[in-house]
């Protein structure tokens, strides 16, 4: 029997948003895991090409970071239910990895990142757009406390690159994406509420495409 197309949801945000929780909220809403997740960040691009000191240098936070090409290709697949190899990055070193996650085809696709509205060709792919809108000053705080604890980065280089990346990047082109959402979902994985609506609006359009998710 033919397979229903799978539903894209894109959901982006600043750096420290919580869009990863809102992502993991979602995926529990469906006990069958009938969700695959795609982060953006996976998909920085390989710089083998580069001297290390180089690598060092990278503006994460900058779309040409990204090798977005590489991402639209892989949703093109898992689209037409072909697996996927997503990369795996490196952050010690600065580059692409040698290893790779094999991800199967779903019925949902979530793609999460600080960019994914930004490229018209991506989010032309997605049937619904997400941004979770968190003020700077906890998205701070959230990124202070995540690098310092997980990262093992000293409160000063966390400090630095948030006002010489970050913040200037997230002004110039992670906030203007936001006029792209079709929900804004303000502070994040706390806002039980949009969640809840987010889980039944998915699982309405995936029961009206005659998918199975219970």
């Amino acid at each position: 029997m033919k397979r229903n197309k799978p539903i894209v949801i894109g959901v982006a945000g600043g750096s420290g948003s919580g869009k990863t929780t809102v992502t993991r909220e979602i995926y529990r809403s469906f006990p069958d895991k009938s969700i695959a997740v795609i982060q953006h960040d996976s998909y920085y691009k390989a710089q083998d090409d580069k001297p290390f000191e180089k690598r060092l240098l990278t503006n994460y936070d900058h779309p040409f970071a990204f090798d977005t090409d590489l991402l639209i290709s892989h949703i093109h697949e898992l689209l037409q239910f072909h697996p996927i190899k997503k990369p795996v990055y490196d952050y010690t070193v600065h580059t692409r990895s040698a290893k790779i996650v094999p991800v199967e085809p779903k019925d949902v696709i979530i793609i999460e990142g600080i960019l994914i509205l930004e490229d018209e060709r991506l989010r032309d792919l997605m049937d619904i757009k997400v941004f979770v809108d968190t003020d700077s000053d906890l998205r701070i705080i959230r990124r202070l406390l995540r690098d310092t604890a997980e990262r093992g980065r000293s409160v000063e280089s966390v400090i630095n690159q948030y006002l010489t990346d970050v913040r200037p990047m997230h002004l110039q082109f992670v906030e203007p994406t936001k006029r792209y959402a079709d929900i804004i979902i303000p502070e994040g994985g706390k806002n039980t509420v949009a969640i809840d609506l987010m889980a039944t609006k998915i699982r309405t359009i995936l029961e009206g495409k005659g998918n199975v998710t219970t």
